[in-house]
């Protein structure tokens, strides 16, 4: 499962990091560096599933937001900050954060942080896969690297961000519907074409006989297969 993640941060290297992280776990996610731009996302836009909050911003504090957001929703947010003051966590948690995480933290933990929020709503966020290794083929996602038997392998970015989500789903058949919405957006989940002819590509590419495929398998009428890693 993939959220709409918006991330509120003024520090442009750490947002920068953080959201290509996100984004290598298959989220979608919106930047943020203020409160006023933070508030006309929000105003403006489709509701996040969840929001990551810095503190620390040039038109005021996040605790304003974080405040007025828990008025309205009931959405996860996670708090960061350089500030490491027990009586302010303590605070901020009574206000309506579901964490605080203190920086520097790792990406590791806030991933973790995330997938436990989430749970404490009912709902289950599995951790993404994103290093594959099966019969000569290598994915790794974070480094943007595909290599087959050794040698690097050129993919272009619709074909990579295709083969991104299957890997983030390895074992698992992965339905039309969904591929067509991760990887070209909600308004394209009719466009099968999109998604046939990409797939067609991905095969001539990696598959020994691309018409008796054995890594890309097609479940009818559903979806598609990334066999599952060794």
């Amino acid at each position: 499962m993939s959220l709409h993640v918006l991330l509120v941060e003024d520090d442009p290297a750490l947002g920068a990091m953080l959201k290509h992280a996100l984004q290598v776990e298959g989220h979608e996610v919106r930047t943020a560096a203020s409160l006023s731009e933070a508030r006309a996302l929000l105003q403006h836009a489709a509701l996040p599933d969840m929001v990551v909050l810095d503190l620390g911003l040039p038109d005021g504090d996040g605790q304003s937001l974080l405040v007025s957001l828990r008025k309205q929703v009931g959405l996860p947010i996670i708090v960061i900050s350089a500030r490491q003051d027990d009586g302010q966590k303590i605070g901020l948690l009574d206000a309506g954060a579901d964490d605080y995480l203190v920086k520097p933290f790792s990406v590791g933990e806030l991933l973790a942080r995330m997938r436990v929020a989430w749970r404490h709503r009912g709902r289950q966020l599995q951790p993404a896969v994103t290093h594959y290794a099966q019969d000569g083929l290598a994915v790794d996602l974070p480094s943007h690297r595909v290599l087959l038997h050794g040698a690097p392998l050129h993919l272009t970015p619709t074909e990579f961000k295709l083969l991104a989500r299957l890997v983030r789903s390895a074992g698992q058949v992965v339905t039309h519907r969904q591929l067509l919405a991760d990887v070209w957006g909600p308004d394209c989940t009719e466009q099968t074409q999109y998604l046939r002819l990409y797939m067609g590509q991905l095969r001539a590419k990696l598959e020994a006989d691309p018409t008796e495929p054995r890594r890309l398998l097609t479940e009818p009428g559903v979806g598609y297969l990334l066999v599952a890693p060794d």
